[in-house]
């Protein structure tokens, strides 16, 4: 899993600069801490999305372990929870 500070690098490699607005309005470079406040964000929800990943992944091996010991497949664990 990566860290705060490994996305955080890899988000400011990937978008040195950041512009914010619209055409109608026009748009602004993003600076010094509401830059950093942004990146920082944005990597938490990288991070809470790989996070929700993970334990999808390991809810899904328990259920394939449960699964085994019963010795049925996904379908017929349907059939008897219908």
């Amino acid at each position: 899993m990566t860290t705060k500070e490994q996305k955080i690098t890899a988000l400011k490699a990937e978008f040195p600069s950041i512009r914010v607005g619209s055409d109608e309005i026009g748009y602004t470079e993003l600076v010094g801490k509401d830059y950093d406040d942004l990146i920082a964000e944005w990597a938490d929800n990288a991070i809470a999305k790989e996070q929700a990943g993970i334990n999808q992944d390991a809810k899904e091996a328990a259920r394939l372990a449960i699964l085994e010991k019963l010795g049925i497949t996904a379908d017929e664990a349907s059939l008897l929870l219908s």
